[in-house]
């Protein structure tokens, strides 16, 4: 009953955590600051933190696998949230939390082949659901639910981050199977902090322009921004460590409705009745595929 409890808090703060996170990095680039700036410093000042945590570690022994996949976890991480953030930019928060339910389906898709967990009909019929939902909230575009909104460079990026960091939440698990999950986080922040600012030299993000950009406020929402991203991916790894990963995905996607309100609320966005409507629908597939545990 304890465990009970405690899983479903963990899995209360992931679901708060994240949109809350979103909101801090569109504020950010909202304020001039480059996308893949903002990820860097995000990785990074977790990673300095995680130096003064390392000296309280117990020693773990670390099993085969760990190194190999925490590469693999933080070259898909990084890219994947660097191009989150490049989609928020610009992107309605209140459209790109949604499709972030799309996530659940490519977790079971990989899950199937790197973890064995294989879903039933319950979970495909939650993927159908979840692509019906989608319908409802992309219909809102002004492409409206078409290839066209495939052109759509917002769009792009955001399906482009849940593909990465789909495929980074199979490698995330197989690191916690190898150590822990406290040592899983530590070695997220490091890795993601190495390969998100080889990104930064890649597309020539000049450090010191970005550090010329950086505001009196931005350094109370770079605060808040890393401690939610810390709660998030600490509660990640969890709620990882105790579920099979699409079905963590799927209840990660309670988020989308905080996404849609916040967006309403924050951004002024539009059509906020068709957004909930199609969120909760996507929701419900979710639910589904949960059920298929």
């Amino acid at each position: 009953m304890h465990d009970t409890l405690l899983l479903s808090f963990v899995i209360g703060l992931r679901i708060i955590s994240n949109p809350l996170g979103n909101v801090f990095q569109k504020h950010l680039t909202i304020q001039g600051l480059h996308p893949l700036w903002v990820n860097f410093l995000t990785y990074f000042l977790l990673a300095s933190i995680c130096l003064v945590g390392l000296f309280f570690l117990d020693s773990i022994d670390l099993r085969e696998g760990f190194w190999i996949y925490s590469l693999l976890g933080g070259i898909f991480g990084a890219m994947g949230n660097g191009l989150l953030v490049k989609a928020l930019h610009k992107g309605n928060l209140s459209i790109l939390g949604p499709i972030n339910s799309y996530k659940s389906i490519v977790g079971l898709i990989f899950g199937i082949f790197l973890l064995g967990e294989i879903p039933n009909l319950w979970g495909i019929l939650g993927i159908g659901v979840i692509i019906y939902g989608s319908y409802l909230v992309l219909d809102t575009t002004e492409e409206r639910f078409t290839p066209t909104l495939l052109r759509n460079k917002d769009i792009q990026f955001r399906i482009g981050a849940m593909l990465l960091t789909a495929i980074e939440a199979v490698f995330v698990k197989k690191v916690i199977l190898a150590s822990s999950p406290t040592l899983a986080f530590i070695s997220w922040c490091f890795f993601g902090a190495f390969f998100s600012f080889l990104l930064v030299l890649i597309f020539r993000v000049n450090p010191m322009r970005e550090f010329s950009k950086v505001k009196f406020d931005s350094f109370s929402k770079f605060i808040l921004l890393i401690g939610c991203i810390g709660i998030m991916q600490l509660s990640t790894n969890y709620i990882f460590e105790n579920m099979n990963v699409g079905y963590a995905l799927s209840l990660f996607q309670l988020s989308i409705i905080f996404s849609v309100l916040l967006g309403y609320r924050i951004f002024q966005e539009k059509d906020i009745r068709k957004k909930i409507i199609g969120s909760a629908i996507m929701i419900a597939g979710s639910v589904m595929i949960i059920l298929s545990n």
